[in-house]
């Protein structure tokens, strides 16, 4: 698997992104284009607040007759009234005609800032030049979609079917108001392959669940968080039979997995990637539940800023969650692999190695159980004071 700069697009698509001008001197708007029809399933926000271009594609999707998809940085769209749905749409007829298409064939994403009306003239009027930028390769769409982020994100896989190779390339931004619950989250997975549209969406939907929806930076959920899945059959392979069905799916989950993780470990001022993995209980609901608390926990982020090993902190999030008095007799904790709390007690008050450890900047913790076989992991990243300094500043 390849990624970070140079990622290839698959057969057939083709991506860009330019200054608009509305930020100062980023990339701010870019743009995914397929050469044949698309089908095209997203998941999207559960936030009330809906941004225009969230509520835009919701009504649009799933398609099977998408060409393009164009995202603007800088401005969220949301919270912007009748105004903001209709810069949106307009926004979308622009690209639409440059493309010789039907409006109902683009998709559009935002991110930036709340409550702020697009600058729609200068977006507008960029598209021609944006879709001059295209190429098959996505690192300048990658970059036009970033905010605070530090670095572009995506992914290039090939895989090998019954019937043909595939290749999938996925795409995303995040880096704070991440608490997707499917941030602002833009996922965009891109494969040559065809496939029913019904599956795409449930392994859009079940792949987002256990990677995306697992993740969390500050615990606020955006307004404008969405993922896409495009296919248009570029390569001319069908995934259809079971075995191929499993390649694809388990393809799309390592991609968003890798994806996520990126997210998480980019966090605004993050210094270190968290993940919590928790296992041996016999609801998966209450599995996930404690994995993000634990890696939502203001406490615990701090001490991991810190290189503190104060499992402690660990330890009352277990607590909050439903688990009866059984369970919890069998909880053991570890934190870089060492076992530091078993049979309601601390292992050892030496932590001498432990705090050695706590110097590596991905941090581990496993919390064990004996009640049953349900499994579930998370990503963080600690809490830093540019992780202040960034959000008080922030209107840009």
């Amino acid at each position: 698997m390849e990624s970070l700069f140079r990622t290839k697009l698959p057969k057939g698509f083709l991506a860009g992104g330019i200054n608009s001008g509305v930020r100062l001197y980023r990339p701010d708007l870019g743009v995914v284009v397929s050469e044949r029809d698309c089908k095209a399933v997203g998941v999207f926000t559960k936030n009330k607040y809906k941004a225009a271009p969230v509520k835009y594609c919701m009504n649009l999707l799933p398609a099977n007759n998408i060409k393009a998809i164009i995202t603007n940085s800088g401005q969220a769209n949301a919270a912007t009234g009748e105004i903001g749905d209709k810069h949106n749409q307009q926004v979308v007829d622009s690209l639409a005609e440059e493309l010789n298409c039907s409006s109902n064939q683009v998709l559009i994403a935002s991110t930036g800032v709340i409550g702020q009306q697009m600058q729609v003239n200068k977006i507008t009027s960029a598209i021609p030049k944006l879709l001059g930028s295209l190429s098959n390769i996505a690192d300048k769409f990658a970059l036009s979609i970033l905010t605070t982020d530090l670095l572009p994100k995506s992914v290039y896989k090939k895989i090998e079917l019954s019937t043909g190779e595939i290749t999938i390339t996925g795409i995303c931004k995040g880096s704070g108001m991440i608490n997707p619950n499917m941030a602002t989250m833009l996922g965009y997975f891109l494969t040559d392959a065809d496939i029913d549209i019904n599956l795409a969406q449930e392994i859009l939907k079940e792949s987002s669940a256990s990677s995306f929806n697992m993740i969390s930076v500050d615990g606020d959920m955006s307004t404008n968080d969405c993922a896409f899945m495009m296919a248009n059959g570029a390569s001319g392979v069908t995934i259809s039979s079971d075995k191929d069905i499993k390649i694809f799916k388990e393809a799309i989950y390592e991609i968003a997995v890798v994806l996520a993780k990126s997210i998480a470990r980019d966090g605004e001022g993050a210094t270190k990637l968290i993940e919590a993995k928790v296992e041996g209980l016999n609801d998966i609901e209450i599995t996930k539940e404690l994995a993000k608390k634990i890696i939502s926990s203001s406490l615990v982020k701090t001490a991991i800023y810190g290189e503190s090993p104060n499992w402690g902190r660990v330890l009352a999030k277990i607590g909050e969650v439903d688990i009866d008095e059984q369970t919890l007799e069998s909880c053991q904790i570890f934190m870089q692999e060492q076992k530091i709390f078993a049979n309601g007690l601390p292992v050892s008050e030496d932590l001498t190695s432990l705090k050695e450890s706590m110097k590596d900047d991905t941090i581990v913790i496993n919390v064990k159980f004996s009640q049953g076989n349900e499994c579930a992991t998370a990503w963080g990243c600690d809490l830093t004071q540019q992780y202040v300094s960034i959000n008080a500043e922030y209107l840009s």
